[in-house]
């Protein structure tokens, strides 16, 4: 398979023989850092009933259970990854009437 690297990679490749291995003890520290980063916690949260039935029925449509759509929907709020589609069309709509 033959991928298009982009710049970043590309830097990386470029200077890869000035890269060095990490000790093995380093190694399992990061590798524990990383696995209680990825751990799941249990909580307990109220939400409107509508709402969760509105949630129930995207994730529905999604083909994704409820759970998984509200854990995505919250990563993608704290990880500045969720947008506003309104947000959107309005700036498109504002850039085309420039």
């Amino acid at each position: 398979m033959n991928q298009k690297l982009d710049k970043y990679e590309k830097e990386i490749e470029d200077n890869i023989s000035s890269y060095k291995a990490v000790t093995p003890s380093k190694k399992a520290l990061i590798e524990e850092i990383i696995d209680k980063a990825n751990k799941k916690k249990s909580i307990s949260l109220r939400l409107k009933a509508n709402d969760l039935e509105q949630l129930k029925r995207r994730a529905d449509a999604e083909g994704l259970p409820y759970q998984t759509l509200l854990s995505s929907i919250v990563h993608k709020f704290v990880s500045d990854q969720l947008v506003d589609k309104r947000s959107i069309l309005k700036s498109i709509e504002i850039l085309k009437a420039t």
